[in-house]
């Protein structure tokens, strides 16, 4: 560890000892450790420090360290092939790290709790629902309207013109 980091914004920067310390500190979901690891150890990372927000993952080779953050790996050059489970991970271009690419961690996909298999590997597959269709605009109330009031006992004349008192 003999970089030279600077401190976060809050000037408490410091390095971790392990990527398990690191991810728990950072309250990285616990799917995304294992993803995380493999990536990691894919690329060669000597060294993580604390910057804030991210955990920066210092590579062995001279190359742009990574960001590690609760659902994304940012720091991968455009020509870089990063595969994990013998699959190549799709690089996204970054919008805050011009030149360089990220990956989204596998927290945010939807997963299926194993009671939930259990109990639909006996039965068939539900039907599906058609597709809603788009609902008629509300009505909405009209415009209510002057028929004017009555000079003898200054009650709202109804939609023929009369009162109480003409009746």
């Amino acid at each position: 560890m003999n970089e030279v980091q600077g401190p976060t914004p809050a000037g408490t920067s410091r390095p971790y000892r392990s990527l398990a310390e690191a991810l728990r500190a950072h309250r990285i979901p616990i799917e995304n450790h294992e993803f995380i690891a493999a990536v990691t150890d894919t690329v060669g990372i000597s060294s993580y420090i604390d910057r804030g927000r991210y955990i920066e993952a210092i590579r062995r080779t001279p190359q742009a360290p990574l960001h590690i953050g609760r659902t994304y790996i940012n720091g991968f050059s455009e020509d870089e092939q990063v595969s994990v489970g013998g699959r190549v991970l799709p690089l996204l271009p970054s919008e805050g790290r011009a030149p360089y690419f990220y990956v989204h961690q596998p927290s945010g996909l939807p997963t299926v709790s194993a009671s939930k298999r259990s109990a639909s590997a006996g039965r068939a597959p539900a039907a599906t629902r058609p597709a809603p269709q788009p609902r008629a605009p509300k009505a909405t109330n009209l415009a209510e309207r002057d028929y004017g009031v009555c000079d003898v006992c200054f009650m709202v004349k109804n939609a023929s013109g009369k009162c109480g008192c003409d009746e």
